[in-house]
């Protein structure tokens, strides 16, 4: 399906069958997190990222929009989340900016969204080129016309700045 960067092939991320299901798919290296998009900020919440540990104001100037953050676990939280963080003990989330997304993001809750491609291929652009790479052995397609788009920005929040981890579409803002 479209996110609000490339095609995602997405999976609920608090199924963890879901979740090793997209990472067979894709042939994707397993000590490889994927990102999730949210609905709202207080669907951080639900992997233990704790609102009073975030920088409200700087990540206001980030999201909604294509960039994604890297939130360090409590330590409460990274056993009954090693599925998703995949021993890093770090989550990444993407509040999108697009109103129609969040909306069905609010309706699904938060889905992991990597690119629509095999690990190492160039990510599918439109749905025929997503179902060449995957045909019969993806549940549903929604398409979105053609994408070209470049990946989110990952980002991670250290001491009141941003430190960008994997440049991509986003223009940073000044802080």
């Amino acid at each position: 399906m479209p996110t609000d960067t490339l095609y995602g092939l997405v999976a609920s991320a608090e199924n963890p069958e879901a979740v090793e299901r997209v990472y067979r798919l894709k042939g994707r290296a397993p000590d490889k997190p994927c990102i999730i998009l949210i609905g709202s900020s207080a669907d951080l919440k639900k992997f233990g990222v704790s609102p009073d540990k975030i920088d409200s104001k700087l990540l206001a100037k980030l999201w909604p929009g294509p960039v994604s953050v890297i939130f360090p676990l409590p330590e409460t939280s990274t056993e009954a989340l090693t599925y998703l963080h995949r021993g890093t003990n770090t989550l990444s989330f993407r509040l999108p900016q697009s109103v129609s997304l969040r909306a069905a993001l609010k309706k699904t809750g938060p889905l992991i969204a990597p690119s629509a491609n095999p690990e190492n291929s160039r990510p599918a652009t439109t749905i025929v080129g997503a179902r060449r790479y995957f045909g019969d052995t993806i549940d549903f397609y929604v398409a979105g016309g053609k994408l070209t788009g470049q990946p989110s920005t990952l980002v991670a929040l250290q001491a009141g700045k941003i430190i960008v981890v994997r440049p991509g579409v986003a223009k940073l803002p000044v802080v």
